[in-house]
Formats: C-alpha cells, structure tokens, sequence
C-alpha cells in the first residue's frame, strides 16, 4: 500500500505533495475551530503510534503478503487529526524503515489520508441511526475500517497501473498488482473487524472519546453549535 520511490514520475509525486499540504492546511484549520485543540493530541499521538507499528504486522494472503494499515480506524476515531497523524507516520515508515519514499510521501499521505476522511464521515453517519447503539456503532466502524483501506487501495491502483515505469516488463507488473488488489480484499474485513472491536471498546469504556457523552461537546466544531 505504501508506493516507494523511482515508481511515479516526477509530476505525480509534485502534485502529491501539492494535495497533502492542502489536505494538511485544511485539516488543520478544522482542528483549530475545536474548544480545545490540545485536548486530543495525547489520542492522537497514540494512535499516530499505532499507525507506525501496524506496517509491519504482515499477513500472508495468497497470492500476496499484505499489512494492516488502519487509516480508517484513525479517521473514525480521530477525524481531521488523522491527516497530520499519518503523515507523521508515514514520514517515519520511510525514514526508518523505508517503507514507502520520501519523494512519495505526499502521494502517500493525500492516498490514505483522503480515504480516512471519508471513514470518518461515514462513521458519523451513526449519528443518524442513534450514535449510542452498539449494533449501529459495529456496523458504521466496520464499515469506516474497511471502507478507509479500500478507497486507499483504489487510488493506489489507479496510481500504480497508469505510471508504471518503461523499463519495467508491463505485463508482469500489471499480474502482479492486480494479485496485491486481490488479497487486499480479504484484509478489508479484516481491519473493519478490528475498527469494530476497538471502536465498540471505546464506547464502553470511554465513550467521550467518541463524542458519545456529555464530555464529547468538547470536540464538536463551534460552527456546527
């Protein structure tokens, strides 16, 4: 999931860049509406962690081995702090481990940062349904889980399949993604499990954490009071 360097041309790379500092400004001006933009940092930093750690959980799902990726479990949880929560996490993925690139990270970043958005607004959707049942809160994190890895993983393939490089056998290289598209799928149910169990945990344990509480007025957004 994690495109490396000497894939994309130069241009893509730019105009990645171009969307993540876009997506950051932006999110960031959505965290400042908040009372209190400090509070969440210690759930962020967290979660930012498990972020950087889930890259190399591997999981052998022929005809692939793939990785968690949680992007959408840190947009259902997060919302608009995921964006600099994964692009910090993803900066170190590169720098220590060069998972991923330095001249693709702001591909990267836009990629799964965009699709933990949209997780985050599809498990708001809850609140429409009643944000405090647990069978609505199960079903709308699993979704948000797997719907973050899934959306990240289209735009990956839209990405890879139209720039792979000439000095590359085409052919190959196409069998080969289509294969790591395949065995993503499995791993979608996987991390919309995984969302689903954190998630339901948080409601019980702390549900403010989750804006199901009293407390939870903290991070709503002053222009939506």
């Amino acid at each position: 999931m994690h495109i490396p360097d000497g894939i994309l041309p130069a241009s893509v790379c730019l105009a990645g860049y171009a969307a993540t500092g876009g997506l950051t400004w932006y999110a960031l001006r959505r965290i400042d509406q908040h009372q209190n933009p400090q509070e969440a940092i210690p759930r962020a930093s967290l979660l930012t962690a498990a972020f950087f750690v889930a890259s190399s959980i591997h999981l052998p799902i022929p005809p692939a081995s793939v990785h968690f990726v949680l992007n959408g479990l840190l947009g259902a949880i997060l919302g608009y702090y995921a964006i600099p929560a994964i692009l910090i996490g993803l900066f170190f993925q590169a720098v220590m481990f060069q998972h991923g690139g330095l001249s693709t990270l702001g591909i990267n970043a836009a990629m799964m940062g965009i699709s933990a958005i949209l997780a985050y607004h599809l498990f708001q959707l809850r609140r429409v349904f009643g944000k405090g049942n647990r069978i609505v809160t199960a079903i709308f994190s699993f979704l948000a889980g797997a719907a973050g890895l899934g959306v990240a993983t289209l735009i990956f393939f839209v990405l890879v399949i139209t720039n792979i490089p000439a000095t590359i056998n085409v052919a190959t290289e196409r069998t080969a993604i289509y294969g790591l598209m395949v065995a993503h799928i499995p791993l979608m149910v996987i991390e919309g499990s995984f969302s689903a169990a954190v998630v339901l945990f948080l409601q019980r344990v702390q549900p403010e954490l989750l804006g199901e509480s009293g407390r939870g007025s903290k991070y709503d957004i002053k222009s939506q009071k």
